[in-house]
């Protein structure tokens, strides 16, 4: 295999795919990066056997072939060159050499034959969103997953694909986000899946605010193909959560008795103020619905107390109801839009925060004192 390529293209598609490396494998072709050398561009591949990315990237390619490197390594030389373009070469006993100006390395790999192949998808499964859209999705409801180990099937993002919308729901047992989008969706890939959180993660990282994305799967794998507008074209695939999402439907309240328009921002940084006054053993923070009035306090003994006063217009009864501040704070902080919503019956029954678009936030109340 023999290259040329910018230093820019080269770091693009290395940092692209290098999060997914572990530091301790006992493979050691994990640690290392899969180059594939093909016309005009270079492939990099990462995976930790559970959650694997490629990216794509343009380059002069001289000798077609494959190899493999030390990822975190490469990602070093790369980073350090002091020239703005790089001569890759890779021998038949898989040691590279790296030309930059006056710079050279020669770096140890491994062979292409013994890095894991990716899964392979139906392409007529595939699911096309705008990358910008499926971004808003996953900042809206990905903050709600668990991290508890023990709900693993809580420890990630759940898709639902059918009636032409793409459907994705978390909740951590305390807390329910769920957003959807319209998309075409042919009746052979309608489905419903688990993707694990560390997936969610590179994906929201990698999505950008232009192009598209193409969703495929099977019954235990996802891919997310991101299509840029120019270049650097990026595959994430994923092992699915094995088992069964929990109902979400049947948490979700039917009925209000007071529905609230709430100033985001403004509701947003009193509860950010009030929350400094809370702590682990004590995290809650209690809201007092009054006429054309909320009172926002937090009170810890062992620390102090807080008060926050929102004008809104409120012409209910006087109401006491006591959240966690953090999840609001969560909700609250995914959205963009002006005005909030929330709904509320009784001070034991849920809250639930919507928009004027597709989200709802379920979070169940804390007990006042």
């Amino acid at each position: 295999m023999k290259l040329s390529i910018t230093k820019d293209q080269f770091l693009l598609g290395l940092q692209a795919v290098q999060n997914v490396i572990g530091t301790r494998t006992t493979l050691p072709v994990l640690s290392n990066v899969l180059l594939q050398a093909e016309d005009n561009w270079l492939r990099l591949t990462a995976t930790d056997l559970d959650v694997s990315i490629s990216c794509t990237v343009e380059a002069k390619v001289v000798k077609k072939g494959a190899g493999t490197l030390p990822a975190k390594r490469l990602l070093s030389i790369v980073r350090e060159a002091a020239n703005p373009e790089m001569d890759v070469e890779v021998d038949d006993q898989n040691v590279c050499t790296l030309r930059s100006g006056p710079s050279v390395f020669k770096l140890h790999g491994l062979s292409a034959d013994d890095f894991p192949p990716l899964p392979k998808f139906d392409e007529k499964k595939a699911i096309v969103l705008p990358q910008e859209k499926l971004k808003g999705m996953l900042r809206r409801t990905a903050f709600a997953a668990s991290t508890d180990e023990s709900r693993y099937m809580l420890n990630g993002l759940f898709f639902s694909l059918k009636d032409h919308k793409v459907t994705t729901v978390a909740t951590d047992g305390r807390r329910l986000a769920l957003t959807d989008e319209e998309a075409d969706i042919e009746p052979a890939a309608h489905a419903e899946f688990i993707v694990p959180s560390k997936a969610i993660a590179e994906l929201a990282r990698l999505l950008l605010d232009k192009g598209s994305v193409e969703l495929r799967h099977t019954e235990n794998q996802a891919s997310f193909s991101l299509i840029p507008e120019n270049g650097g074209a990026v595959l994430i695939t994923t092992k699915l959560v094995e088992g069964t999402y929990p109902n979400y439907q049947q948490v979700i309240p039917r009925d209000c008795r007071e529905r609230i328009t709430l100033p985001r921002e403004e509701f947003l940084q009193a509860l950010r103020r009030a929350e400094i006054m809370t702590s682990d053993k004590n995290s809650s923070v209690k809201l007092t619905f009054s006429r054309n009035q909320l009172v926002i306090t937090a009170n810890t003994p062992e620390i102090g107390e807080a008060r926050e006063t929102l004008n809104l217009n409120y012409k209910g009864a006087d109401f006491v109801i006591a959240f966690n501040p953090t999840f609001l704070v969560d909700a609250l902080r995914a959205l963009d839009c002006d005005e909030v919503y929330f709904e509320l019956t009784d001070e034991l029954s849920p809250g639930v925060l919507k928009i004027n678009g597709p989200f709802l936030y379920v979070i169940m109340p804390m007990r006042t004192n």
